[in-house]
């Protein structure tokens, strides 16, 4: 079997690359690059292609699909959790 040939891929997992591929397209990522990104993301969910033995009925992880391609800059604010005590001193009596 050539590098990059699909042929071990079942039809469902050729449906999602398709739909991620047009995902990133409309974003307008180039053809190449979007099917590179879209066949990523379809082996981090599913772990690559057919699998024969064990590890079948294994859940997926949509985390990578979910992100949908949004850059890494959008992540959360740090500093500290709303409610609780704050820092540095005990609890005033009344």
């Amino acid at each position: 079997m050539a590098k990059g040939s699909k042929k071990k891929y079942t039809s469902k997992q050729k449906r999602q690359a398709e739909h991620i591929e047009e995902g990133y397209e409309k974003r307008g990522t180039s053809k190449k690059e979007a099917e590179r990104r879209a066949w990523a993301t379809v082996n981090k969910e599913s772990g690559g292609g057919k699998k024969s033995g064990s590890g079948r009925g294994k859940k997926k992880k949509k985390a990578s699909s979910k992100k949908g391609g949004k850059k890494a800059a959008k992540k959360k604010k740090g500093g500290r959790k709303k409610g609780g005590r704050k820092k540095g001193g005990r609890k005033k009596k009344r």
